[in-house]
């Protein structure tokens, strides 16, 4: 595939597009020096699994069901992309940058707060909260993003509808946030082997929520999204 198609300029983000497997667009890399936001859409469905994450098994069961297996760089637990089933999009941003923390926890509350904001803005009537403490469930967090919640995640009265894994290097930081527009819990617990009525079932079935935003296109949210970055 080729790297990300410059969409144009909201204030001072570079926004860029890209379309390709979730492998591909995972392991892109970003130039160094200016802040950019990717709006990213894989076009064949993936479950995508942490950068330590290991589920035996799962690569008969992803075959079975016509899925990708792609290991990301960052941590946590799996995430199910479709075609069409969620809003992707990275926020990078240099070192120097205003935005720049070198706390790691404390670095994604701003990204937090700015999708909350996002959703206030459609009109969200919920309560809107950005965790700002660390993970909440260890154990269900590294089996399944969405199971739990992690710094600058946003929960829209207790679902949690914005994930946030990040990654960084000595010259940026990169926040790859995942917002579900629409949700089954299903294909992933099935690639997972998760035992039917077992907590991980409980919570994905209970605590996740989707984001009722305008769209396709995306552009309208990713430029909103741009201006509440600041």
């Amino acid at each position: 595939m080729r790297g990300p198609e410059e969409h144009g300029t909201v204030g001072s983000w570079i926004v860029e597009h890209a379309v390709g497997g979730a492998g591909e667009l995972h392991h892109l890399d970003p130039p160094e020096g200016a802040r950019r936001l990717w709006l990213l859409e894989a076009d064949r469905p993936a479950v995508v699994l942490g950068s330590t994450q290991r589920v035996p098994g799962i690569d008969a069961r992803t075959e079975a069901r016509g899925l990708d297996v792609v290991r990301r760089r960052s941590g946590g637990g799996a995430v199910h992309l479709d075609p069409g089933g969620q809003l992707w999009v990275d926020v990078i941003v240099p070192r120097g940058d205003p935005q720049w923390d070198d706390d790691v926890e404390r670095a994604t509350w701003w990204v937090g707060e700015a999708w909350a904001r996002l959703l206030s803005d459609a009109g969200h009537a919920g309560r809107i909260e950005v965790h700002r403490r660390g993970v909440s469930d260890r154990e269900l967090g590294r089996a399944a993003c969405f199971a739990a919640f992690g710094p600058g995640e946003v929960a829209v009265d207790g679902r949690k509808v914005v994930g946030i894994s990040q990654r960084r290097t000595r010259e940026l930081a990169r926040f790859q946030c995942v917002v579900h527009l629409r949700w089954d819990p299903e294909p992933l617990l099935a690639v997972l082997g998760a035992p039917s009525g077992g907590p991980l079932e409980r919570v994905l079935t209970e605590r996740v929520g989707v984001a009722q935003l305008a769209g396709p296109p995306w552009w309208p949210v990713v430029e909103a999204l741009a201006n509440h970055l600041g």
